[in-house]
């Protein structure tokens, strides 16, 4: 699907600001963050804390494994993970650089409080030029996600046509109204109401609306595991 997506995630897309030279030199100077005093003062802190506690459990590495890895000392890496000690820039991009990330993915904010309700009208659209094709995101635009959830409209004899999305990813489309084409390479598939797809979507892929109505498709586009 055109959704406007591909792995590396479409500029369009409402992240937060991400600073340069993520990867740079553990020698560079940078912004000493270590005025706030704590991670209960302050949610930059807290938000380190966590998202180094998560990537270090997403690679089975122990505080030790990783100070050998990354030339940070265990004990400043353990008070990092508790919030008693915010990094410096510095310290930080070395711990990145050790698990091979970005600084930002230390300081995205994966919180979730339990329900998000998105109503229609906020809902971010995605329209064709000749508007025969609308994809509308069923899930807030604010961090990258590993899945996406759109509704899709098709116009009569309307179509959609992708020369493909990154590699691995995948689309699993259901049929709510109508019937739809999907054509995956030189396969073709005819779907009725109901009727479901999956395939991967790093290959050129069209969606085609043979009918004379309207249909109507629920999407789920599924990026491979992220390593940050």
């Amino acid at each position: 699907m055109g959704t406007g997506r591909t792995v590396d995630r479409d500029p369009s897309r409402v992240n937060a600001k991400q600073p340069s030279g993520f990867l740079a030199s553990a020698d560079e100077p940078g912004l000493d963050l270590n005025h706030l005093e704590s991670a209960e003062e302050d949610p930059i802190g807290e938000r380190v804390s966590q998202n180094l506690q998560r990537l270090r459990a997403k690679r089975h590495l122990s505080l030790d494994a990783l100070a050998r890895q990354c030339g940070v000392s265990r004990a400043m890496l353990a008070q990092i993970e508790s919030g008693r000690s915010v990094p410096s820039i510095k310290v930080l991009c070395k711990i990145a650089k050790g698990l091979k990330v970005s600084v930002a993915a230390f300081l995205e904010h994966r919180a979730f409080e339990g329900v998000a309700v998105l109503s229609a009208s906020q809902s971010k659209r995605l329209v064709s030029g000749n508007g025969a094709f609308v994809s509308r995101a069923l899930f807030p635009f604010d961090v990258a996600r590993q899945s996406e959830f759109y509704e899709l409209r098709l116009s009569p004899l309307g179509e959609d046509v992708s020369e493909g999305h990154g590699p691995g990813v995948q689309e699993n489309l259901v049929v709510s109204q109508g019937v739809l084409e999907i054509s995956v390479n030189d396969g073709r598939y005819l779907l009725s109401t109901g009727d479901s797809i999956l395939f991967y979507a790093d290959q050129p892929h069209r969606y085609r609306n043979p009918a004379d109505s309207e249909a109507v498709a629920y999407l789920v586009v599924t990026y491979p595991e992220r390593l940050d």
